[in-house]
């Protein structure tokens, strides 16, 4: 997911351009080289994601029909457990409990947000002309409530945090990561009195333990305890507050949650523009989404440096954020660009268009392709990963194959829910379609055993890191990290904690565990190129927090924060047999 509120960003923007600036076409006279031959003044990795990325979120925004969709970001799968107990009720004259679990996941299309979405106004005038009193934002709000941004104009938003300055092929994003202690600094300045006199006055507690404590009593169901804990839990965490509170707050709703059986979900899901400026924040803010990118990009473009056709079967494709750098790369390739064909898979959303999400993604990479003369192909598939099958995928001949997912696959059942699980199987798939290059992403992440106060510690370890990352990196007024803090990391925190059972979508393994898991199905591990490596570390040194650490075990490259691995990613080719 620029860290900052844009009108914390210390730089002088130019006069807003008629028509959006082209992050395709850069004046390569202006650039400088470096030592891997890229030439911009920043290296080619910080421009293609600095750039190309956002120009493609900005289309994104800026598409008239995106107003009234769904959040692809949302957990379709979450939903669908949603959705199971009325399929239940609907099918129990028809199968035993003990084919429950197994029919859950015959349940197909009936995946994603159906609801309309309210629109969004044009409103940047206003905007300028009535800025928001800091001082509302900082009230003392004791209840949970949805942040709203006033004035949502996305073009608006967009031109003024990420803009190509005159002359210069500069960024703010860029600039926002590299300036992000003198951001911070202004920040702590601008912090009331009255907000630093509370947080003085505020009696001292250790909220882990007490969540810990809490978690016990819970995992015993005893209401009793579990209730005063939580009382107490709750004056001392919010979601405005530091890091601690605001992981406590959403801890404290899981164990709520699970104590009292109140559904989760809330049926009016947040708007799609507010969740894809969070989700800038956090690339922004964090590495880890780039770095990422940057490694599959680069071993992709390495690998296939000589072929004719390039064919990326990419699972969880989402809005196809990781392939305007790819694209970039492929069109500046000695020899001429080669053709760029896409195989786009998603899970469906409900209605007679169940692809019409991925659909959109496929449309908006072709412009990002005809932008730079890349021939480009777009195959959009939306089922259930378990159910597809190698013929639906298109693969030609000649066609150099990589098979993409990256941090997806912890949603997908485990052995624990399905003798045959969903994942083993998407597995199988993939090696049957026996590409030249398999780059598998993992969420590391330890929260999925049986027993819940383990799972509960866990947990807390790792989410402690996430909102940790978003308080040492973004300001804590910032609209967009209360929607990241509140529509990803809390309701992912909030399943792992509250559910159990095919309703309980957040099981990821350790990359350690996913090492065997892939072998056992077939799969060797590929050498990392240390040069990518090498790149990856720069990258995160130069532009990034200095507890953001990049390391290797095996043949893993591991990102971490303050030591705790957080995610890897790797390679791997399907052993012939």
């Amino acid at each position: 997911m620029d860290p900052f509120n844009p009108s914390n960003i210390s730089v002088d923007p130019p006069a807003k351009p008629n028509h959006p600036p082209d992050y395709y076409h850069l004046d390569s006279s202006s650039s400088g080289s470096n030592s891997d031959g890229d030439h911009s003044p920043y290296g080619s990795e910080n421009l293609d994601f600095s750039l190309a990325v956002i120009k493609f979120i900005n289309d994104t925004l800026m598409e008239e029909d995106e107003e009234g969709r769904p959040c692809m970001f949302q957990d379709c799968l979450a939903l669908q457990a949603a959705e199971k107990s009325f399929y239940d009720v609907l099918m129990q004259n028809y199968a035993d409990g003990n084919n429950l679990v197994e029919s859950s996941w015959n349940y197909d299309d009936q995946l994603g947000f159906d609801s309309s979405l309210k629109q969004i106004s044009n409103s940047s005038i206003a905007r300028k002309n009535h800025p928001r009193d800091s001082s509302e934002e900082r009230r003392n709000n004791k209840q949970f409530a949805a942040v709203t941004v006033e004035d949502s104009s996305e073009e608006h938003v967009f031109d003024e945090v990420f803009i190509v300055k005159s002359g210069n092929v500069s960024c703010p994003l860029y600039e926002a990561s590299r300036n992000r202690g003198k951001n911070r600094e202004l920040q702590d300045n601008n912090c009331s009195r009255k907000a630093r006199a509370k947080k003085k006055e505020k009696e001292m507690v250790d909220l882990w333990s007490l969540l810990t404590q809490c978690s016990q009593a819970v995992a015993i169901y005893d209401q009793k305890n579990a209730t005063e804990l939580l009382s107490k839990i709750r004056q001392h965490s919010s979601p405005f507050g530091d890091g601690n509170e605001r992981l406590a707050h959403y801890f404290a709703k899981g164990l709520e949650l699970r104590l009292n059986g109140t559904p989760l979900y809330n049926p009016i899901p947040s708007l799609a523009s507010d969740i894809l400026k969070a989700y800038t924040l956090y690339v922004s803010a964090c590495p880890f989404r780039r770095i990422s990118n940057l490694f599959a990009n680069r071993n992709i473009a390495k690998l296939a440096a000589k072929e004719t056709t390039v064919h990326v079967i990419d699972f969880g494709i989402s809005y196809g954020f990781q392939w305007p750098c790819l694209i970039k790369r492929l069109s500046t390739r000695n020899g001429g660009p080669p053709k760029l064909k896409i195989t786009g898979i998603d899970f469906p959303q409900p209605g007679f268009r169940p692809a019409e999400r991925i659909e959109a993604t496929g449309r908006r990479l072709r412009r990002c392709c005809e932008n730079v003369n890349v021939p480009f192909e777009f195959n959009a598939i939306a089922k259930r990963w378990e159910s597809i099958k190698v013929e639906d995928l298109k693969i030609g001949r000649d066609e150099f194959v990589v098979v993409n997912c990256m941090y997806r696959l912890k949603n997908l059942p485990d052995d624990s829910l399905v003798l045959n699980s969903p994942r083993n199987m998407v597995l199988k798939l993939i090696k049957r379609i026996n590409p030249d290059i398999f780059i598998h992403g993992v969420v590391n992440g330890n929260y999925n055993v049986p027993f819940f106060v383990t799972r509960f510690r866990e947990a807390l370890f790792h989410f402690s890191a996430l909102f940790d990352i978003m308080e040492a990196n973004a300001a804590r007024e910032d609209p967009d990290r209360l929607v990241l803090e509140r529509e990803i990391f809390g309701k992912d925190a909030m399943n792992v904690i509250a559910y159990e059972g095919v309703e309980r979508v957040d099981r990821p393994e350790t990359y350690k565990q996913w090492q065997f898991r892939n072998k056992k199905v077939g799969f060797k591990q590929l050498p990392l190129d240390q040069k990518i490596v090498k790149r990856a570390r720069a990258t995160v040194k130069s532009d990034y927090h200095k507890d953001f650490d990049i390391e290797v075990d095996g043949e893993w490259m591991l990102q971490g924060w303050k030591g705790r691995v957080i995610h890897a990613v790797s390679c791997w080719k399907p052993v012939q047999e």
